[in-house]
């Protein structure tokens, strides 16, 4: 976690504010959901909305403890039924048999959320120093997280039977032109370089050396992906890794998740229902294999974490970095489509031109994930702020840089780094494409 200077600590009433809104935002994504929905397991990557009220809720607790070693947890069985993966705090239960219990009830799930929301909230009231601060911060962002999975969760259970307490429209997109643009090479500080919460996977600021390159102005779009499909990518092993090969024949992939021909006619089912693929949009629930294959087939390849992240925020002409593609200013909905844009679906390419990084790609931010082919590992320094929270995970992971249309607007900076196995693709996960010059 980042180290935060005494005149940016927030007092108890911002505190308390961003906690409010955290748990506020938690329950508007289950207030559409019915009693028999917050159960239920459709596949082993998926976790059931109930579990995920439970585990954040419960996640508030170990941060308690940590604060206060006298603290008691509300029920040993819900600490083994609602832990995670945190080996030090007990035996965490299958991932992929969280929706064989039925108990604790919904009801008493919901009970469990609204008193964790009382302790916290007295807790909050006694925070006095740095580190506790950090900590409860990072309960915030670990919610956040909770979130964006959530509704990968909730398309894959209920696609469009879903209805979303808000609904927009995506904007009106501005007419675009497909190219790449030059980054030039150099030297290049790497890393979060602000003085608000960060992951301590964003740090420490280190110097990478970058050649110059093309990075793609728009993420790869379904039209673009229906060419490799159509010219028989997924047909043909040349352009797969090894594992990737054998992941596409062994379950029989012939398209991206969520995908489905019918009558010869590639059709979408996601929180709009069936409908027929929009050529415009960034292509989405791809795996690492599948943005790796296209790229070869392209002629082009994936960009490194640091490509990407210099591409997102290095401003040539002041030589300054920014927190964001289009500078310093807090998001909002002319910049990016994410979670409290309430969309629900990747906006076709041109849609946010004043999300535009400095050199010029646009939507770097929101929308899908972007797959870059860097191994998730700790930079050099690397130095863990929290047992088993990140750094358990460096081995067999790639990194995804950017955000979705599902990821909260308190979430996102160019220094974020999200990381998946190169076989999943239920998170909402795209690319975009880099030449060598």
């Amino acid at each position: 976690m980042a180290v935060i200077p005494p005149q940016n600590m927030p007092n108890f009433k911002m505190l308390l504010d961003q906690f409010k809104n955290t748990r506020s935002q938690t329950l508007e994504l289950v207030k559409p959901l019915e009693k028999e929905d917050y159960v239920v397991q459709t596949a082993f990557f998926m976790s059931p909305p109930k579990w995920h009220l439970g585990h954040v809720s419960w996640f508030y607790e170990v941060i308690m403890s940590k604060i206060n070693p006298s603290y008691e947890f509300h029920s040993k069985e819900y600490s083994k039924i609602f832990n995670s993966y945190y080996q030090a705090l007990g035996q965490p239960r299958d991932k992929a048999k969280r929706g064989i219990l039925s108990r604790p009830t919904v009801q008493e799930t919901l009970d469990y959320f609204f008193m964790i929301n009382k302790k916290v909230e007295d807790f909050l009231s006694n925070i006095k120093n740095e580190e506790d601060f950090l900590l409860f911060q990072l309960a915030f962002n670990h919610e956040y997280q909770h979130q964006e999975l959530l509704v990968y969760d909730v398309q894959n259970l209920l696609a469009d039977s879903y209805h979303p307490v808000k609904q927009n429209n995506a904007p009106i997109p501005s007419p675009v032109e497909k190219n790449a643009k030059m980054i030039y090479g150099g030297l290049f500080e790497m890393g979060y370089p602000g003085l608000d919460f960060c992951y301590d996977i964003e740090l420490p600021e280190h110097t990478v050396y970058l050649n110059s390159y093309l990075m793609d102005t728009f993420p790869v779009t379904n039209g673009d992906y229906l060419k490799f499909i159509t010219d028989g990518g997924y047909e043909n092993f040349r352009f797969w890794l090894s594992d990737g090969w054998e992941k596409i024949k062994k379950e029989g992939w012939i398209a991206p998740m969520y995908w489905e021909k019918e009558e010869e006619q590639w059709v979408r089912h996601d929180f709009r229902g069936k409908h027929k693929i929009n050529l415009n949009e960034p292509i989405c629930n791809v795996s690492y294999y599948e943005a790796d294959a296209y790229c070869k087939w392209a002629g082009k390849r994936l960009p490194t974490e640091a490509e990407w992240e210099k591409a997102s925020s290095w401003n040539e002409s002041k030589e300054i970095k920014t927190v964001y593609p289009w500078g310093n200013e807090p998001p909002n909905a002319r910049h990016a489509n994410l979670l409290e844009s309430h969309i629900w679906s990747p906006s076709v390419i041109g849609s946010y031109p004043e999300g535009k990084s400095h050199y010029g790609c646009q939507q770097m931010m929101g929308d899908v994930w972007e797959w870059t082919s860097s191994d998730f590992v700790g930079y050099p320094g690397f130095k863990s702020g929290f047992v088993e929270y990140n750094d358990k995970w460096f081995c067999n992971q790639k990194v995804l840089r950017g955000s979705s249309f599902a990821t909260p607007i308190a979430s996102i900076r160019n220094s974020y780094r999200n990381f998946f196995r190169p076989d999943e693709r239920w998170m909402f996960a795209g690319f975009r494409c880099v030449t060598d010059i």
